[in-house]
């Protein structure tokens, strides 16, 4: 199926959100899940129309730590959950 990806997770705090995309990449040892995190402002331009920016004011970058802080700790479960199971054939890698 080809299409647009979906995230795994998503934070959001006021205008700002976070997200978790996973990408499998071909290693001399296998295939190996990447986690990511990407951080954007949601905004609505003069226009009318929504946009998305990578730049914060001041006010929005604890808004921006906190959306990154929580992907943060869903890697880290993710990666927790998928070592307990005993398959060894998927590894998170950060």
């Amino acid at each position: 199926m080809t299409g647009q990806q979906l995230p795994v997770a998503r934070f959001k705090a006021g205008q700002v959100s976070s997200a978790i995309w996973q990408n499998e990449v071909e290693m001399p040892r296998g295939a190996v899940k990447i986690l990511k995190a990407t951080v954007q402002r949601r905004y609505k331009a003069k226009t009318g129309e929504w946009q998305s920016s990578g730049s914060f004011n001041r006010n929005e970058i604890p808004l921006a730590i906190h959306c990154l802080q929580k992907a943060f700790e869903k890697i880290i479960e993710l990666q927790n959950e998928d070592s307990g199971n005993g398959n060894n054939t998927e590894e998170f890698v950060i």
